[in-house]
């Protein structure tokens, strides 16, 4: 077993406020060439939910509700905006903690969704401060799927049909990317159609649901995942549509911005009725699956030539 005397949120990170989202996304494209104008762009997109991202409340959802069931204290750490996962582990050392699990708020293999966090865990990792033991995938786990069957069965319910077709959504990444996923290449997707098909079999449907793509950023002349859920919607036969988040685990920007900004008001110019479930957030079966995975066998690390880094620069998405 995992033998951890704490637990690390480990996340991505959002602005609190207008003053905050340049310096942010700064942070997220630091070293890879994205013009000013595509960072402008960008901040308009957190500057009309009042720069604020809604990622870094529902991670201090999420750390307290694993504080009665995680056995350990729950720390939390980001990436590019404060609490810095760096700052943190210093916290973490100076409260003497010797080894600490650690929970990537993504479930999925590939550079962006896993490889990166690896390289997060060597770069804020201290002498003297805490061994950092990054937890397993989890899309396929029991709570993550309930979590996502249960929110999607209450938008079924919201749109109050049940012949709505699900349409499953996850972040676009460069093909290039998804080709290199895991040790054998296409990972990404595959698990993402393995955790749709066990979310639909959990609601006990039959029909055929989709499987699409949003977010994309990144020069037009470099193939992402397609298609879009944007154009999806606007080729889709159905009478009526439940958009389900599945490669996110909390309604962040991305979810708030690209889902019920810009997919809605193709739904609404479309005259297609839509639900849009929640995200996994602070669902119990979905925490308890965090205190669950610090119960597993620690698991082994991955190659170095696994997920590699792009090779092209590319540019934020809010």
């Amino acid at each position: 077993m995992g033998n951890y005397d704490a637990l690390l949120i480990l996340s991505f990170g959002g602005p609190e406020g207008p003053d905050d989202v340049l310096p942010f996304l700064e942070n997220v494209v630091r070293g890879r060439g994205v013009p000013r104008a595509r960072l402008m762009e960008v901040a308009e997109h957190y500057l009309s939910f009042g720069g604020v991202s809604p990622i870094n409340q529902q991670n201090r959802d999420l750390v307290e509700a694993l504080r009665p069931v995680a056995g350990v204290p729950v720390y939390w750490g980001n990436r590019n905006w404060r609490p810095f996962g760096e700052d943190t582990v210093l916290r973490m050392r100076d409260d003497g903690v010797r080894r600490a699990a650690v929970f990537a708020t993504s479930a999925w293999a590939g550079y962006s969704s896993c490889r990166q966090y690896y390289e997060d865990i060597a770069r804020i990792s201290v002498e003297g401060g805490p061994e950092l033991v990054k937890m397993r995938h989890y899309g396929d786990h029991p709570g993550f799927v309930t979590a996502v069957a249960d929110h999607t069965r209450q938008a079924l319910e919201r749109l109050g049909r049940d012949d709505a077709r699900l349409v499953f959504t996850a972040h676009s990444i460069p093909l290039a990317m998804a080709e290199t996923a895991g040790p054998a290449g296409g990972l990404y997707e595959a698990q993402l159609h393995r955790s749709a098909e066990l979310v639909n079999r959990a609601l006990g449907r039959t029909r055929p649901w989709d499987l699409v793509w949003q977010s994309r950023s990144g020069p037009p002349q470099v193939p992402w995942l397609e298609p879009d859920v944007c154009d999806h919607l606007r080729k889709i036969d159905a009478p009526a549509v439940v958009l389900v988040p599945l490669g996110f685990v909390s309604d962040h920007m991305e979810v708030v911005y690209d889902l019920d900004t810009e997919a809605r008001q193709v739904a609404d110019e479309l005259g297609l009725p839509m639900e849009r479930a929640s995200t996994a957030g602070v669902h119990p079966a979905f925490v308890r699956m965090v205190r669950e995975l610090m119960d597993e066998p620690e698991p082994a690390p991955c190659a170095l030539t696994c997920c590699p880094p792009p090779r092209r620069p590319g540019a934020p998405r809010a």
